[in-house]
């Protein structure tokens, strides 16, 4: 995908990939106006593949893949391509997606600009591209913060590695959004290596929850700095992002936190668990009142919550496609000036860029400088 006819193409794709809950116009659910003590569940609803998120997040999608063994194109075998729609292939076949891959798996060189992404890879790798001339290869466990601010190309593989056993692939990707002051803020490229990520446990007397604070900070357990321009970097906006796993029979208790604040619990596996003595369905989401303790009791198997949190931006939100900005004209705008800039460019050698299939986890930011978890 080298020619400006195939960019404009695959940026249309794109579009038409992630418009369906982008181009909706933002929504804030409201707490009780009563003078009694607001219920803690404010709202329940079903989950699909992009998930509904409060503001100031704009959506979280959940990738589940098995992947089947790699070939020397770190890609599936080809006779797995067949009856799919290559490009734009989302639906479960052979139990995964190519997504916008052709060889490999993953999305190709795409812009961004006006928010941040946050990717968390909880099983599985993915390389790292960007117009910025970053790079890395990062998973099972890290974090990886791309603020795009005024503008940005990335590529989001999923290599497959080995070739001699499955490849399977989950991760979590949050649209965090940027708030006026900072849309066009120069991009930024952070990694939080799983090794830095806060985790600790809390016994209950009928089984245990374990906690990773990938974002914010919970007790006295702070997870790593955020981007410098993210609305996250303030503290008073009480951003934060956990991940809960609850043993079968565990209960747990999470703080309150400051009044104003959204708070969305999403229950992605497990069946059997009450939020407030309320049971919560598999696969649903509950946005709770944040300045109440949330409860969880869990059944009899294990389950798996993601908290996001955060105090909400108020500012007006149009999306279109890769972009996000407070009015149409600015959108105009972004799709003009990455037509005439593309963003600084493409500096690697392909679209769909991967590494050296011998390279471990490393960052290499826009500097030059070299990265390796430690531990």
């Amino acid at each position: 995908m080298t020619s400006k006819i195939e960019r404009r193409s695959f940026l249309t794709r794109l579009g038409l990939g992630l418009g369906g809950t982008l181009l909706f116009p933002f929504t804030q659910w409201g707490k009780s106006k009563t003078t009694e003590m607001p219920a803690l569940i404010l709202k329940t609803r079903p989950l699909g593949f992009q998930w509904e998120t409060l503001d100031p997040f704009l959506f979280c999608v959940h990738h589940e893949d098995f992947f089947p063994k790699g070939n020397a194109a770190l890609g599936p075998d080809p006779k797995n391509f067949e009856g799919r729609h290559m490009g734009q292939d989302f639906i479960v076949k052979d139990g995964f997606r190519m997504y916008h891959g052709a060889t490999v798996p993953g999305f190709p060189g795409h812009p961004h600009r006006g928010f941040e992404t946050i990717t968390v890879v909880r099983t599985g790798l993915v390389d790292h591209a960007d117009s910025m001339g970053a790079a890395g290869r990062y998973g099972n466990g890290d974090v990886q913060w791309m603020t795009a601010g005024k503008g940005v190309q990335h590529a989001e593989m999923f290599p497959l590695l080995n070739q001699d056993k499955d490849n399977p692939l989950e991760l979590f990707q949050i649209w965090l959004n940027l708030p006026k002051r900072s849309k066009m803020v120069q991009p930024h490229f952070k990694m939080l290596w799983a090794e830095s990520v806060p985790k600790f446990s809390v016994a209950s007397a009928t089984g245990k929850a374990n906690i990773e604070v990938l974002v914010g900070q919970l007790d006295a357990h702070k997870a790593a700095a955020t981007p410098p321009n993210s609305w996250a970097a303030d503290a008073n906006n009480h951003v934060a992002i956990y991940n809960i796993q609850l043993e079968p029979g565990a209960t747990f208790e999470l703080p309150a936190t400051a009044s104003g604040v959204n708070r969305s619990i999403y229950y992605y596996e497990g069946n059997g668990l009450q939020i407030g003595g309320q049971a919560i369905s598999h696969y649903h989401a509950a946005d709770v009142d944040a300045a109440q303790v949330c409860t969880f009791k869990n059944g009899p198997e294990a389950s798996k919550v993601l908290v996001l949190q955060g105090r909400p931006i108020n500012e007006p939100v149009v999306q279109h496609g890769p972009f996000v900005m407070n009015s149409k004209e600015e959108i105009y705008q972004a799709f003009q000036d990455y037509q005439t800039t593309q963003f600084g460019g493409w500096p690697w050698p392909r679209y769909d860029q991967v590494h050296d299939a011998k390279l471990g986890r490393f960052a290499k930011h826009a500097d030059g400088r070299m990265e390796e978890p430690k531990g």
